[in-house]
């Protein structure tokens, strides 16, 4: 017999899931210790599916939003044993080549949400931390060459267990980083923001029960889909490129095919790995796509894990958009928004009703560090 589900309880569920993601980032916001999370609000929080699909997503940058059923999923695989995932548990991670996508200075935390003894979600954020460790302060050298020189990788690690903190990994972080105090203010709003979202969760699970939850949030999924496939229906259907060079010299291509059903992204004839940070992870390459696609299809309605299903991203590894390892990453913004903007500029000539002409291109970023004076150790 089929189960019949209001739909009004349904759509309260997804909104509550939203505004849940919503407050998970105000608690972000007003709880951490660097200016570049509370003020320039470098962050992004979300929660997603008991899967790994995003299905609410709070304030801060859609690149940053994008990152986070990524890291969920790396964490799925790594820790699949009974036993190894357990109510309570916080994870980290800012490994690009194990789902941190972007580079070292953005650490992404998760907590998986239990009801009934069974996962039902998983809640997640990000946020540009000061310094990891590294060979200049602030870990984001022009000079690296190789990701070692960034930082301390951390490739999905058990960070508190059942809700008691692991003090050996907690030493490692501060112990790897100039600013400590920084890091652990940051990292404990981190922890806050995963923790709201847990408790809004269970909120909406203890009051419409388990299994409506679960399918609320499937049918979101499907009708995300749904949303970016009627939207597909609307675009000119064709192969489309372009070419285009760099400040570096290098000339980066983009083929995106448009089917009515499918919006295929083909990145694959592009040039090889930067022989510095200049590289962003193949993850990250497909959140460029994603940012597009959604800015192409329905920039006005719903984004979740259904949304892009209809989307495809073709990489080559060991080019500048799916390094081979142990490739640096420090600077991967500048590719990561090049990429986007690659893209829509590629569309932006043939449906110009739709996409704006293309950007600067850069976040325009300045970087400097070192140690103040008032700081400097004696001389002898």
């Amino acid at each position: 017999m089929t189960k019949h589900y209001d739909p009004i309880t349904l759509e309260i569920i997804q909104n509550s899931l939203q505004a849940a993601a919503d407050e998970m980032f105000a608690a972000m916001r007003r709880t951490a210790m660097s200016a570049i999370i509370y003020e320039v609000l470098d962050t992004g929080t979300g929660i997603t599916d008991r899967y790994g699909e995003l299905a609410g997503s709070g304030a801060g940058i859609p690149a940053f939003v994008g990152v986070l059923d990524k890291t969920v999923k790396q964490n799925m695989a790594k820790f699949d044993k009974p036993g190894d995932i357990e109510p309570g548990d916080v994870f980290i991670t800012n490994d690009p080549y194990n789902g941190g996508v972007t580079h070292l200075n953005d650490m992404v935390l998760t907590m998986p949400v239990f009801a009934d003894g069974e996962i039902v979600a998983r809640t997640a954020n990000i946020a540009h931390w000061n310094d990891v460790g590294g060979m200049v302060p602030g870990s984001m050298s022009t000079e690296a060459v190789e990701i070692f020189q960034e930082g301390m990788i951390y490739p999905g690690v058990k960070l508190i267990s059942r809700g008691q903190p692991i003090q050996g990994v907690f030493d490692i972080l501060t112990a790897n980083c100039r600013m400590p105090d920084f890091l652990t203010g940051d990292l404990w709003a981190g922890v806050a923001s995963v923790r709201v979202g847990e408790r809004r969760v269970l909120e909406i699970v203890n009051k419409y029960g388990k299994d409506v939850f679960l399918h609320a949030v499937e049918q979101y999924m499907d009708y995300g889909e749904r949303v970016s496939l009627n939207a597909l229906k609307e675009l000119p259907n064709g192969i489309y490129t372009l070419a285009e060079e760099q400040d570096s010299g290098q000339v980066y291509k983009v083929m995106v095919e448009i089917k009515d059903d499918e919006f295929i992204v083909d990145l694959r004839d592009n040039p090889d790995q930067d022989p510095g940070p200049f590289n962003m992870s193949a993850d990250d390459a497909i959140v460029a796509a994603q940012i597009a696609f959604k800015n192409v299809t329905s920039p006005d309605r719903i984004a979740n894990g259904g949304t892009f299903r209809p989307l495809k991203v073709l990489l080559r590894h060991g080019s500048v958009f799916n390094p081979k390892y142990p490739a640096a990453m420090g600077i991967y913004c500048e590719i990561s928004i090049r990429l986007h903007d690659l893209i829509m500029r590629c569309l932006a000539q043939h449906m110009p009703e739709r996409l704006p002409a293309g950007s600067f291109a850069s976040i325009c970023g300045t970087l400097f560090g070192g140690i103040h004076p008032d700081q400097a150790a004696p001389t002898l």
